[in-house]
């Protein structure tokens, strides 16, 4: 006879959670709601809205905390049945079950279909064996201006959108002028998409199963929607441009979280190429700032919500890379999973603060909203979906310039739809951050290239030593010399 015990447990362990969310979001409620409820004709408010009603510069801290609330209702059960299943050795000594699989899929992962990997998105991790293919020089050209073109529209789309919907305001019927707030439900819409997206690829090429446990993914979701959550909260304290530049300097931070993640040894052109971004960075927040309308506490807040993204945002790149190497998933399966998580995290966070109702009501009254959510989403999903394959056809290298060039424009077309001003000095930091990318591709593709033609130079020495057992091996060492100099 079954034991069906652990399996109460488990459940009981979801229940209390349950609970224990709403009773504090209910306390949480009440400590926020105070007087605000009877000045509007006692009219029952969401978390969401008495948090809008704080004051600008600081409120963003209290949606960062209810966030983290919503979050650890996802984490915290998890964690406990992690810890319980792993104690009482479930997955081994019970009968199998809906429960069951459900467990094994999230702890252990699943061998069913594991080895189906999509080899056309494996390729990505390189692009060279695709690169050379058989295909002629008009075909790859075409295929290149059609990823070129792809990624140009989708992200320069998402751009604009992005700052459009955070910083403009919108007319209801009432011919009222109001500006949307609650920049979670954005990430939940994106992330929702992404994830209907990329299963509904993965169910068509029978890979939704693979053996990487599901909880794994919970890490790079939980990094990976608080970057992007402070990224559209940066925005209403520092512009556009000012948001592109620092993304570019993430290449710092993903420096600093490789060498504690993954012990990552770089190389001096590296360095150089990161204090060049710096410093082309200082010179842009310098010559771009409005001191109309910035004061000390809104520029120290967008900076530190900058700094923020691009901490998480490192860290959800290192971990999907180590992840990558431990359980060699392909690129789509790896969005699919965090886009789960991250599609959990966000639903919960909004239902226990009431954000669906009021953002659903905020596109209900604003029409021109729910078409700006719309396109934004699915200009974020087709976005990472041309990512994976301009990677898995042209190579990482390729790619990179191609965003780099994509920002360059975001910049520029941002300072002429919202007349964004920028001097002399932030135009030289502009320069100063994409000569420095560029450099860094150039010495990235150059060492590549030396390393490749010193195993093929060594390579061939080996073999004509071995044919030639009684040659004199001073032309190995002078070979080796000049590879060294």
């Amino acid at each position: 006879m079954r034991n069906f015990v652990p399996d109460l447990i488990i459940c009981f362990i979801v229940v209390c959670a349950i609970v224990v969310c709403r009773l504090v979001a209910n306390i949480l409620h009440s400590s926020l709601s105070g007087d605000v409820s009877t000045q509007l004709d006692d009219a029952e408010l969401t978390i969401s809205q008495l948090i809008e009603r704080k004051s600008k510069d600081y409120s963003w801290m209290l949606r960062l905390s209810v966030n983290c609330f919503g979050y650890l209702c996802i984490l915290v059960p998890g964690f406990l049945i992690y810890k319980y299943t792993n104690k009482i050795n479930y997955l081994d000594r019970y009968e199998r079950s809906t429960l069951w699989n459900l467990v094994r899929l999230c702890l252990s992962g699943s061998t069913d279909g594991a080895d189906r990997i999509d080899l056309y998105t494996r390729s990505g991790s390189g692009g060279d064996s695709l690169k050379h293919g058989s295909k002629s020089s008009v075909q790859q050209c075409i295929l290149l201006g059609y990823c070129f073109i792809g990624l140009m529209g989708s992200y320069l789309t998402w751009g604009v959108l992005q700052e459009k919907i955070m910083t403009q305001t919108y007319i209801n019927s009432a011919n009222q002028k109001t500006k949307f707030k609650d920049s979670q439900f954005l990430v939940f819409t994106n992330r929702i998409l992404g994830f209907l997206i990329t299963a509904i690829y993965l169910s068509a090429k029978n890979q939704l199963f693979h053996k990487t446990p599901l909880y794994k993914y919970s890490f790079a979701s939980f990094s990976n929607i608080m970057s992007a959550w402070f990224q559209y909260e940066a925005l209403k304290f520092v512009n556009f441009p000012t948001q592109v530049l620092a993304k570019s300097c993430k290449i710092i931070p993903v420096m600093i979280m490789g060498k504690i993640i993954s012990r990552t040894k770089y190389e001096f052109y590296e360095y150089v190429t990161a204090v060049l971004i710096s410093i082309g960075m200082v010179f842009f927040l310098t010559g771009s700032m409005d001191e109309s309308k910035s004061t000390a506490i809104t520029t120290l807040t967008g900076v530190l919500l900058l700094v923020l993204y691009m901490v998480f945002d490192s860290f959800t790149s290192n971990w999907q890379s180590e992840l990558f190497k431990k359980y060699s998933m392909s690129s789509i399966q790896m969005m699919c999973g965090v886009n789960l998580f991250s599609s959990l995290f966000t639903a919960t966070s909004l239902t226990i603060q009431g954000g669906f109702y009021a953002s659903i009501q905020f596109a209900l009254d604003h029409p021109k909203f729910i078409i700006d959510c719309v396109i934004l989403s699915i200009s974020s999903a087709v976005g990472q979906l041309f990512i994976f394959y301009t990677i898995a056809k042209f190579g990482a290298v390729v790619f990179t310039i191609i965003m780099t060039v994509r920002q360059a424009i975001a910049i520029l077309i941002s300072c002429l739809i919202y007349h964004h001003s920028i001097s002399s000095l932030g135009i030289i930091g502009v320069i100063i951050v994409f000569l420095a990318i560029f450099l860094r591709v150039y010495c990235n593709q150059r060492l590549k290239s030396l390393k490749r033609q010193r195993t093929t130079r060594t390579t061939v020495s080996l073999n004509t030593k071995d044919s030639n057992p009684n040659r004199d091996g001073s032309n190995e060492l002078l070979l080796n010399s000049r590879l060294n100099v």
